[in-house]
């Protein structure tokens, strides 16, 4: 009898995490499309995305995700008619779903083996890392842009135009570690990891962010990968960078 009532009392902690979670990232996703931060695919791509972080990872990973969101969507507002002048801007309809998928999938996959595995602390980490290191690179990027018409290409130190694949600015990389240090201190305010997994989360994501910007400035502007390849890889280097080092140095 007592093991009936243990196991429907799960059953209901469950459900209404389950219902929770829908109705919380239903609503994000309509918001930001509102805000035409997205299109209406990109809308449907960030809701299950957002849904399977909340169930699978926890509300610590759905907050840590609508402040990257934020940061992404202040910042791409920032200068917008300088980057509309040097050809840059996001369009006005907002992020495509491609581009949603290529900056979460990979935390939301660490989020998925979170739940189903005995390493969660661990996958936690890399769920902290892939979306610190989505915030970095979205707002190093749209905040350098807005800052000045000229950057530095990261593979040979030549100046080029604001907006080059694998260009980058000091106002930028500046701002693209402190929008990798807010995510990862949500982060550890929402319990989602320790103090020490956020910052592991935090260097993972700036060191993710300069991978991203070689690889845009070698395989991207040879039209060997795309946007969103690279900025898939850039949150996948930042999550192995986070699981080498828990795994091997930190322990």
């Amino acid at each position: 009898m007592l093991l009936d009532l243990q196991q429907a009392t799960d059953c209901t902690v469950h459900f209404d995490h389950v219902t929770t979670g829908l109705l919380m990232t239903l609503g994000f996703a309509v918001v930001a499309r509102l805000l035409r931060a997205v299109t209406l695919g990109g809308a449907v791509a960030g809701a299950i995305v957002s849904f399977i972080l909340y169930v699978a990872a926890g509300p610590g990973a759905f907050v840590a995700l609508v402040t990257v969101f934020l940061l992404a969507w202040v910042t791409t507002r920032i200068g917008y008619a300088r980057k509309q002048r040097l050809g840059t801007a996001e369009a006005k309809s907002g992020r495509r779903a491609s581009q949603v998928l290529a900056n979460l999938s990979i935390a939301t996959l660490a989020g998925l083996f979170s739940s189903v595995t005995q390493f969660r602390p661990l996958f936690l980490v890399l769920v902290a890392a892939a979306l610190s290191e989505a915030a970095a690179d979205t707002v190093s990027s749209e905040y350098g842009q807005a800052m000045g018409d000229t950057a530095i290409l990261i593979t040979t130190g030549d100046r080029v135009p604001a907006g080059t694949d694998g260009g980058i600015t000091q106002p930028g990389t500046v701002a693209g570690l402190f929008a990798a240090a807010v995510v990862a201190a949500v982060c550890f305010a929402t319990r989602l990891v320790s103090l020490r997994q956020a910052g592991v989360a935090a260097v993972a994501a700036f060191l993710g962010m300069l991978t991203d910007s070689l690889l845009g400035a070698t395989l991207e502007r040879r039209n060997i990968l795309n946007n969103d390849a690279v900025n898939f890889l850039g949150t996948l280097a930042a999550a192995l960078l986070a699981f080498v080092y828990v795994t091997f140095i930190g322990r």
